[in-house]
């Protein structure tokens, strides 16, 4: 195994690669922006008119979402955004990978634009592709990469999904990951989903963990985590050989902040409490969960459930705390008592968004992302696979 550099993850005030925060958090967020950006940030997008398709993650401030088209999770806000060829510009506030996934998808016309390029993802920067290309290595070392079927996370780079997809795997959401997996088992091995094939899950242990023997009926002992900083991954060839489900050490600096004690806790305070949470959570606090599933999910279930019931709700914080006003007739809490935003996502910011489009009334495009086009070529190839498999793959 050739050695690569660590990983970049950015932003927090301190990392652990080996612990589940990945990133300490950062504490409250700054003070609102001034007022007066906000009839700036108008007079921008009306200026613009339809030549302008602003999209709004669900883990944005409110101040970000209020000047959204559209809001949901990655993947339907890039579709969102290939379904309008009349937008020149897509602007979109999220993260870096979302950006790439919408450039993918959008034509070669229209260009996307992240409105501070430090909105990185320390979960989609767990993996990077010298890393990844270096543990297929290992595989094929090991004698098992002929069994193996990679398959990736929507949270990812371009450059992971185009590994994904010149191998001819797939990607996913949290919602489809059940499909997803039970595809590539069946490419692989006797074609039977549990049983001789195996997957290489990036770059979320926790979602392919969660997923395999939750909704599987796989085995946890089947299950083996894939450290790139360390030798064929911290693994023998006779326990790669033995699992089913070899998950790359990544996970969600927010997602995996969740505890069992804060679970417990939240049951012991709240009377008929109700705990919903993301299958990128680990594996002990989604057992212990009422509910699991997308942001799309969390929200629709929360929006369904009646007056008067309790939530403690295991995601981002911006958006539990838009369902908390959103609902007051519910009582809408956070899961865990230490806060703590996505540090990445709130570089989008009001001052970021109005430079973005007062540019672009200007006639200056700012950080515009362009993906290679031979790696567009592979990823597409990848969210093409996803969007042929059964059911309702367009969801997050």
């Amino acid at each position: 195994m050739t050695t690569t550099p660590l990983p970049l993850l950015v932003l927090g005030k301190g990392r652990d690669l080996h612990t589940e925060r990945g990133v300490e958090c950062p504490g409250d967020l700054p003070p609102a922006s001034d007022p007066a950006l906000v009839e700036r940030a108008r007079a921008a997008k009306e200026a613009l008119g339809d030549r302008v398709f602003i999209l709004g993650h669900h883990y944005q401030r409110d101040e970000i979402i209020e000047f959204a088209d559209t809001t949901g999770d990655s993947f339907k806000l890039a579709r969102e955004a290939a379904a309008r060829p009349e937008a020149e510009y897509i602007v979109f506030c999220g993260v870096h990978f979302m950006a790439e996934s919408a450039d993918i998808l959008t034509g070669p016309d229209q260009t996307v634009i992240l409105p501070d390029l430090a909105a990185g993802c320390s979960m989609a920067d767990m993996a990077a592709i010298s890393q990844v290309e270096d543990a297929w290595q290992d595989l094929q070392d090991a004698g098992v990469a002929d069994a193996t079927l990679p398959v990736t996370y929507m949270n990812s780079s371009a450059a992971i999904k185009a590994f994904t997809g010149r191998l001819g795997g797939t990607i996913c959401t949290s919602s489809n990951a059940k499909t997803a997996l039970t595809w590539a088992f069946e490419q692989r091995g006797d074609g039977q989903i549990l049983g001789t094939g195996k997957v290489l899950f990036l770059p979320d242990q926790h979602l392919g963990r969660n997923t395999y023997v939750r909704e599987l009926g796989g085995s946890l002992e089947e299950c083996v985590v894939f450290d790139p900083h360390k030798p064929m991954g911290g693994l023998s060839v006779e326990e790669l050989r033995a699992a089913r489900m070899i998950l790359w050490r990544g996970h969600c600096s927010v997602h995996g902040r969740f505890s069992v004690d804060a679970v417990e806790t939240a049951r012991r305070e709240i009377p008929d409490v109700n705990v919903i949470v993301h299958p990128e959570c680990q594996y002990e606090v989604v057992e212990l969960a009422d509910y699991v599933g997308s942001t799309e999910k969390i929200i629709k279930t929360i929006a369904a459930a009646p007056d008067g019931s309790s939530w403690v709700v295991g995601t981002e914080l911006n958006l539990v705390q838009r369902l908390a006003k959103q609902f007051p007739g519910k009582r809408i809490a956070f899961l865990e008592k230490n806060v703590c935003y996505c540090s990445t996502m709130n570089r989008i910011d009001l001052p970021h968004l109005v430079w973005a489009l007062e540019s672009l009334v200007e006639g200056r495009v700012v950080n515009p992302i362009r993906v290679d086009p031979e790696v567009a070529g592979y990823a597409r190839a990848a969210l093409d696979r996803m969007l042929a498999l059964p059911g309702e793959t367009h969801k997050d």
